[in-house]
């Protein structure tokens, strides 16, 4: 069949999910009471918003990336990744409503957008030019609106290449003129979002191969998606030119991003690990401690079974096989976000709930001093607690963590990440990463366990609201694809690629 028909069975299905999905996201908003003003809802409908959303950026981003490379094997489909793409726009209207709650305060997820943590927190106060509302806004509009725009562009010539165009390389020449700008374009741009919708939950953090990792695991997720909604196509009488080599050739980019996924994952911890700086290991630090779940599950989900499953050759040639995988490794890296996104925007909330119990809810807030993120810091002054920066000096001289003046920590044998313990000589007191220090009046210390330790659904482990919220937003992103799709011809057969496609053979 050349022309996609979107089924009423197929859009009552869709769109039930999407409908399901958001009830449950309202019923997020209200279910914890208001909590961390309304925490839970928010980092919900962020975690969502940017993985679909960086589905259909990813979507572009690979087609673009296999058009230059003068790839054919592609092109039988590449109306689906067209189709991905064109979800841009409603996600950039839902990172709208993320955008509106910074402007009216209505969401927490930011530390850095409380002005009074910032004006009492040395890092924050430092990267206030980059990590402010009006950056994020401006960014996410301008970024997002021109890789909507050249994409449009690229799927407008492709389809008037089915209509008007010939065999001959007149509009694919055109295509590749938005296609290989596009992709310099979006590699400084993503990585510019991924950090600030992202990386900026846990502020005092941050990595130089956070934008690598995430994006590597939005291309996973994205190829996973295809794979899935081909075999379903193809189940319904679509695509009869895509044969088990074209399935072959997607199995083994599941297979190898996914290794590369891992070996980020891996480098990224196994530095952090062996430089044992403080403002690095806070991010390990507080997963391994407080999340485990969610850090040793990440593995498992996107390592582990994709590894075993996809090294054998034959595997990525059966349809039943390759869905499982495709299925599991697609929930594993929205699995991956969650663990990004909840642990430090939670230890947000756990602050300002602190303050607020402490000063009144007229101080809202303001809650830069508390423990879990850094505050201002003097000469001498020595912070610990989960989402410090660890022991911080004046002295320039003087490294950020004496590893010889340092004692590992009894949780760290357990965790191999050393934590860095002032000598007890030094001043300040001796406070452990993974412990939140207070004080009375007299001075006198004790130690507490970190609120985040504590179990809470929807934080430590996703909840029923959570998945469901997902499978919703996996309607919702699918009725549009197959809405779109149902647009224009199915096989574009006036590609000058396209029998090199219909012929395909690896």
């Amino acid at each position: 069949m050349e022309t996609f028909v979107f089924s009423s069975r197929a859009k009552a299905t869709t769109g039930g999910l999407a409908v399901f999905g958001f009830l449950l996201l309202v019923l997020s908003y209200f279910v914890d009471g208001g909590e961390g003003h309304h925490m839970r809802f928010w980092t919900n409908l962020l975690h969502n918003t940017v993985f679909f959303t960086g589905i259909a950026a990813l979507a572009g981003f690979a087609y673009c990336a296999f058009t230059t490379a003068y790839a054919g094997w592609f092109v039988q489909f590449k109306r689906v990744w067209e189709s991905f793409w064109m979800f841009l726009l409603p996600g950039l209207f839902l990172m709208g409503i993320i955008m509106v709650g910074l402007f009216t305060h209505d969401n927490h997820m930011y530390h850095w957008n409380d002005d009074a943590a910032v004006a009492h927190d040395v890092i924050l106060n430092h990267k206030q030019s980059f990590l402010n509302k009006y950056w994020y806004s401006i960014a996410t509009v301008v970024f997002v609106g021109i890789w909507y725009f050249v994409l449009g562009r690229i799927r407008s010539i492709s389809i008037d290449e089915d209509v008007n165009g010939t065999a001959a390389y007149g509009h694919h020449a055109r295509i590749k003129k938005y296609a290989a700008p596009f992709l310099v374009f979006f590699g400084f741009s993503s990585a510019a979002l991924i950090w600030q919708w992202i990386m900026s939950l846990d502020a005092h953090w941050y990595s130089t191969m956070f934008a690598w990792y995430a994006t590597a695991s939005l291309f996973v997720a994205m190829t996973a998606l295809t794979i899935m909604l081909l075999i379903y196509l193809k189940s319904r009488g679509y695509y009869p030119g895509i044969n088990a080599e074209h399935f072959h050739d997607l199995g083994k980019y599941l297979f190898a991003i996914s290794i590369f996924w891992s070996y980020l994952w891996f480098s990224q911890y196994m530095l952090i690990w062996y430089g044992n700086i403080g403002e690095e290991t806070i991010y390990f630090r507080e997963r391994l401690d407080s999340y485990p779940f969610l850090f040793w599950g990440n593995l498992a989900f996107n390592f582990v079974l994709p590894f075993f499953v996809l090294m054998r050759n034959d595997t990525k040639r059966k349809a039943g096989t390759l869905f499982f995988v495709a299925a599991f490794v697609f929930f594993g890296h929205w699995f991956d976000f969650f663990q990004m996104i909840k642990p430090g925007a939670r230890l947000t909330m756990i602050e300002m709930q602190e303050h607020e119990g402490a000063h009144g809810a007229g101080h809202e807030g303001e809650y830069a001093e508390l423990p879990g993120h850094t505050g201002a810091v003097g000469e001498g002054e020595h912070i610990g607690g989960p989402g410090h920066q660890g022991d911080l000096h004046d002295d320039a001289h003087e490294p950020l963590v004496d590893n010889h003046n340092v004692e590992t920590h009894p949780d760290a044998v357990e965790s191999n990440i050393p934590i860095a313990i002032e000598n007890q000589e030094g001043p300040g007191p001796n406070i452990a990463d993974d412990d939140l220090a207070t004080s009375d009046h007299e001075g006198s210390e004790h130690y507490a366990t970190s609120p985040s330790a504590e179990f809470k659904s929807g934080y430590t482990i996703p909840g029923l609201l959570e998945i469901g919220i997902f499978l919703g937003f996996l309607g919702g992103f699918l009725f549009f694809v197959l809405s779109t799709l149902a647009k224009a011809p199915l096989e574009p057969k006036r590609d000058p690629y396209f029998e090199e496609s219909l012929h395909h053979h690896t």
